[in-house]
């Protein structure tokens, strides 16, 4: 330990003046985080004091500030030529003797404590500024990977000192108001995890993209982080569930396989580079880069580090390949969502039956119209105007100054933590990242609409597009006592919509997932081994390649949907309805044919409740309460409650109630709800006796309509007699709230006539209804609505 160097182990952030933030989080972790099981690699800090001696023996202090004073600030014209003479100083610059004896000293001492000769370094800056609650400075200054021996760290702490006058990194100064020498570096010397055999990435402690704190966040590829930070490859991406760690189980909710294409290895003396890339097999691409219970300690790892500074994290982790253990390399505040306040949500709808020309992982929530730009380097920068949309392979720090320019940016590589996504953040612009094939796709001049407003899937349309845009304040559900939810279909938008003013999900479609997802019939996976080889028994045995039990792929697949979900929301209500596909709908499922009967009229056959305990489907029944059981038992997600669609008898109510008992799901058992959907005029005619069964009801109010109606909605004819506003529906209604508030049960309604009718809205406040689930895209206006009418309630506004 010296003045100019200071291993990882004697630094806390106390010393962060010393050795910028990124080597202080390092020796922060060491002391405090190392006890409780964190892994995180040894190495030392070069001071600060060693990059200002750097300067005032070499006497570039003054140069440097009057080649600065230089810079056209204003428009920037001469920016690459200001920061390449300021480089330029700092490489014809030397080290003093005594700075380089202690970098020399320092490294010894390393390889001594560890007892390993054949040793590689990573090389990294870190600034006094830098990974600070208010300013990353990601990727603003150099690292360098794949260093061997102390002349070549010696060169690498130069470069480093070098990129304080990059192009992006004076922009960057620029932008947050820090002045140029200000800015202290410091270099960090660290042990390199052998990730080039193995695994790396990032992971962000909130959900990145829209902030929430149940979740974190996991991404990883095969090889050096590097390629997950730039975001030159698609990952692998994982969720887990904050509290289901803090009680000490599993926290793995839900994961998602990326193409990971390449990966960046180490290079060697033959090729002349540090790192090269390299295709990655098949087998690579087909698995996932950590198991389950890697996942999960890295979880784990992510969470006690968050306690441990009290603040959000932006986390990088590796496996060494050889040892295959599991370590953090670095850990950073996360810089977006940790510091915003949700005020209000802006909502965009696109107005067009057109189909995109594009798609990939959506960054940002907004809709967006203009010119396409394709820049492959720097050098395509000038052709880049205020407003247009950038399209590259990948982005690089390098841009950040043209970036600032655009409105959006999308990428045929990269996941939700690369620099384009990051960026984009920052920016406050959106972004569409892994389409694969945008600069293919796409030219220069094109005009495209790119809408983000979807949830996780951005697109992109050609052509100037319409769209709407409107802005709620998040402040009106406190002036509302009905209970505002969701009706959801797709998990993958729960994420986003869980940023929305809400309740919770009163009616989260099972079927959706198994068609979308799953694909595959339930009971052709129960009854696998005796199905006839086929061509669909193929399909089905790809899909499943992964599962020898394939039961066990349903259970998990649906878990992990159903999962997202709940964790999205938690600790609200998440209503799970268990499938409702009629018979002909099952039949288009894989293997679905051979287990359905033919219906003539399916609306009114073999579905719902009857399914459940007839033999023909028990066994796929049980397939749905083991996935509901692994959410509620292993993920901990006991916000989740379970709903019967179509009982049209008390009987039948009791039979699956038992069906399910004899499947692990017991009512009550951990706080389970069971609810039942009131959708057929019997559930209503026996409300009371209903209420004795179920923990609550949920009016289908489109199936209600029909059934009391006596007509299909679906028929030309005579859909125009459809209306819930119907006197014989709403004596229905009526009739179900006013006898399940005797019983003490709740009652909601699903359906889009709230939303629709803002009397319809008015008449279910009137008469007490607990809550009413809308779709997404018209839970604002439903809300709306719901407040006007328990405005009108409130004057004594008789509402028939």
């Amino acid at each position: 330990m010296s003045d100019y160097s200071i291993p990882f182990s004697n630094l806390t952030m106390a010393n962060l003046a010393q050795v910028g933030g990124k080597n202080a989080s390092l020796g922060e972790m060491i002391q405090n985080l190392t006890q409780l099981g964190v892994q995180v690699p040894d190495g030392y800090a070069i001071t600060v004091k060693a990059y200002t001696e750097f300067l005032e023996f070499n006497k570039i202090d003054e140069p440097l500030q009057k080649t600065l004073d230089e810079l056209d600030r204003k428009n920037l014209s001469n920016l690459a030529d200001i920061a390449q003479r300021c480089r330029d100083l700092i490489k014809r610059s030397d080290f003093p003797d005594h700075v380089k004896e202690a970098i020399a000293k320092a490294h010894e001492a390393l390889i001594q404590k560890t007892g390993q000769q054949n040793l590689s370094f990573a090389v990294r800056s870190s600034a006094t500024a830098e990974d600070s609650p208010t300013a990353s400075f990601a990727g603003q200054h150099e690292s360098f990977l794949n260093i061997h021996g102390v002349d070549q760290v010696l060169e690498s702490v130069r470069s480093c000192y070098a990129s304080v006058f990059n192009d992006r990194a004076i922009k960057y100064r620029m932008d947050n108001n820090f002045a140029d020498m200000q800015v202290g570096l410091s270099v960090g010397v660290q042990i390199m995890v052998r990730s080039d055999r193995g695994s790396a990435g990032v992971a962000f402690t909130i959900e990145p993209e829209n902030g929430n704190e149940n979740l974190i966040y996991i991404t990883g590829a095969w090889g050096l982080g590097e390629s997950v930070v730039q975001g030159a490859v698609n990952t692998d991406e994982f969720y887990v569930f904050k509290p289901a760690l803090a009680a000490g189980k599993e926290g793995l909710i839900f994961r998602q396989l990326g193409s990971k294409q390449q990966m960046l290895i180490y290079g060697n003396a033959s090729n002349g580079k540090s790192t090269v890339w390299e295709e990655t097999t098949p087998s690579q691409r087909d698995q996932y880069v950590l198991t389950d219970v890697e996942v999960n300690k890295v979880g784990s790892w992510c969470a006690e580090i968050e306690k441990h500074y009290g603040l959000p994290m932006d986390i990088e982790w590796a496996k060494d390949g050889i040892t295959h253990q599991l370590y953090i390399v670095q850990a950073r505040p996360e810089t977006v969502h940790g510091r915003q306040k949700k005020l209000s949500v802006k909502e965009y709808s696109l107005e067009t039956t057109a189909l995109p020309i594009l798609s990939g992982k959506a960054v940002g929530s907004s809709i967006v119209s203009g010119k396409v730009r394709i820049v492959k380097s720097l050098a395509d920068g000038n052709k880049v105007e205020h407003g247009d949309i950038i399209v590259a392979d990948i982005t690089n720090p390098d841009w950040n100054a043209l970036l600032k320019r655009a409105i959006c940016i999308v990428t045929n590589k990269g996941g939700r933590t690369s620099h384009a996504s990051i960026i984009a953040r920052e920016l406050g612009i959106s972004a569409v990242v892994g389409t694969m094939n945008a600069t293919e796709i796409l030219n220069d001049g094109q005009v495209v609409t790119v809408s983000c407003a979807s949830g996780d899937v951005g697109v992109v349309y050609n052509g100037k597009l319409e769209w709407q845009e409107k802005e709620t304040p998040v402040r009106i559900l406190a002036d509302i006592h009905t209970k505002p939810m969701f009706i959801l279909s797709d998990p993958q938008k729960a994420l986003y919509l869980a940023t929305y003013p809400n309740d919770g999900v009163g009616l989260l479609r099972m079927e959706f997932t198994i068609s979308n997802s799953l694909q595959i019939h339930p009971m052709a996976l129960v009854k696998f081994d005796s199905l006839p080889n086929t061509t669909e028994k193929k399909q089905i045995e790809a899909l499943t390649r992964h599962y020898k039990d394939k039961k066990q792929f349903f259970i998990d697949k649906l878990a992990e949907s159903i999962g997202l979900v709940a964790a999205a929301f938690y600790p609200k209500q998440v209503i799970v309805r268990m499938s409702d596909f009629k018979t002909n709908e099952y039949a288009k499922l894989l293997g679905g044919k051979m287990f359905e009967p033919h219906e003539e009229n399916p609306m009114l056959g073999f579905r719902g409740a009857s399914r459940y305990y007839n033999e023909r489907y028990r066994e796929g029944f049980g397939l749905e309460c083991a996935a509901i059981r692994k959410v509620r038992e292993d993920m901990l997600l006991t916000n989740v409650k379970v709903m019967i669609p179509f009982c049209r008898t008390l009987e039948e109510g009791r039979k699956v109630i038992e069906v399910m008992k004899s499947f692990g799901l017991q009512r009550d058992k951990d706080g389970l709800e069971i609810y039942v959907m009131a959708e057929i005029p019997s559930n209503i005619l026996l409300a009371k006796q209903f209420a004795e069964l179920f923990d609550g009801f949920s009016i289908g109010s489109n199936d209600l309509t029909q059934l009391t109606l006596g007509l299909d909605r679906d028929s030309e004819i005579v859909s125009d007699i459809f209306d819930e506003n119907n006197d014989a529906v709403k004596f229905q209604i009526r009739h179900l709230i006013d006898r399940a508030h005797e019983q003490g049960v709740k009652v909601g309604l699903c359906g889009q006539a709230p939303s629709d009718y803002p009397e319809f809205a008015a008449f279910l406040v009137q008469h007490g209804i607990d809550s009413i689930s809308f779709n997404p895209d018209a839970i604002i206006k439903g809300i709306e609505n719901i407040a006007a009418a328990e405005i009108m309630v409130q004057h004594t506004v008789d509402i028939p």
